[in-house]
């Protein structure tokens, strides 16, 4: 039986008959759409109400809701013994978000881009991954085979967090205009009438907080009767551990970002994948290093130092890919449908190479 490190107890789902597994998977899938669609409007209403763009509520708010079921599941595994794969829920979530999340939502629709938080969150998101391979490249060579993320850098990891959140309220104050063509931010069809008067505050924070809830909880049942009915039918565990642990925490992003396209909010989605990718660093490796030691290599694998051959580089270079792309849309406003290609190809290739090496 495929271990996953979940929220809910796995007990409640193993026992199940395929059939209630199947019913179960489409009630959490229509709970998941449905409450990516409050916690959107909440969101969007939340920047309304306080005189925030989008980008930045997606980039900081949105962003940090929807990043802790990487955070739990990983601080939860720290502690269960599995601190491998805290490490690599982390990494993988952020190709999931960059590659497969941020590449969708380019090839759906024309995204915004907004020069402000591109040119300060933007190089947090570029930083912050480029310092975690190059301290795994740097303990890997001192310390070999017992290379290990230990706890003192998920010290530095999580006051680099608490930094990140305040200079973010800082920019946040600084910015009053979105700082992109406003043509781009309107859905398609949307009359160009004065903004509806804001909805009240509280029913804002109910739909975020109530939407935020719903999200993570029937991702979390999806992606275990997803699991248990895939292992039931045949397919390999290598590959279940390899690709749904980082997709199962990355799927409130995914339907948020989707959703957020579908509601002509397409900021959020620019926002939600620049401050989730932030956040896996700082919150969800920072948190699970504090918890525990983080292994960097895995002595139980076909190549131990499989980290080190996939994960990190695929990260590296999609995120060298979103700054090349990053500069190119800052002069233009937005960013081209056509870039959304390679950060999907660049995704499926993870898989199949992370299948390979781990049956290998």
């Amino acid at each position: 039986m495929l271990h996953l490190a979940t929220l809910l107890p796995s007990e409640w789902f193993t026992g199940m008959s395929m059939p209630l597994l199947l019913v179960l998977g489409v009630v959490a899938l229509v709970i998941l759409l449905k409450g990516a669609d409050y916690l959107v409007e909440g969101a969007a209403g939340l920047a309304q109400r306080l005189g925030l763009p989008k980008i930045v509520i997606g980039a900081t708010i949105l962003s940090l809701g929807t990043t802790s079921p990487e955070a739990a599941v990983s601080v939860l595994a720290a502690v269960g013994g599995e601190a491998g794969l805290a490490l690599g829920n982390g990494v993988g979530s952020i190709i999931a978000d960059t590659g497969l999340i941020f590449g969708v939502g380019l090839l759906l629709t024309r995204l915004p881009a907004d020069r402000f938080l591109l040119n300060r969150q933007g190089w947090v998101q570029f930083g912050s991954a480029t310092a975690l391979a190059a301290l795994c490249y740097a303990l890997w060579a001192v310390q070999g085979e017992a290379a290990t993320i230990g706890r003192v850098w998920g010290v530095v990891f999580t006051l680099g967090l608490i930094a990140y959140l305040a200079v973010s309220i800082r920019w946040s104050r600084q910015q009053r205009l979105p700082g992109v063509d406003d043509d781009l931010l309107e859905p398609i069809g949307a009359d160009a009438h004065e903004e509806p008067e804001p909805s009240p505050l509280s029913r804002n924070l109910l739909y975020a907080i109530g939407g935020l809830i719903a999200v993570i909880v029937s991702g979390d049942a999806f992606v275990q009767t997803a699991s248990i009915t895939a292992e039931r039918a045949g397919v390999p565990e290598s590959v279940l551990a390899s690709t749904l642990v980082a997709f199962g925490t990355s799927l409130p992003e995914l339907v948020t970002g989707i959703t957020a396209i579908r509601r002509g909010h397409p900021e959020l989605l620019v926002g939600n994948v620049i401050g989730a990718d932030i956040l896996n660093v700082l919150f969800v490796i920072g948190l699970s290093a504090l918890a525990a030691d983080l292994p960097i290599l895995d002595p139980d694998a076909p190549h131990p130092a499989v980290f080190l051959l996939a994960p990190i580089p695929t990260m590296m270079v999609m995120l060298i890919l979103m700054r090349l792309f990053i500069t190119r849309a800052t002069r233009t406003g937005h960013f081209d449908r056509w870039m959304g290609v390679p950060l999907v190809g660049l995704y499926v290739v993870y898989l199949v190479v992370s299948y390979v090496l781990a049956v290998e």
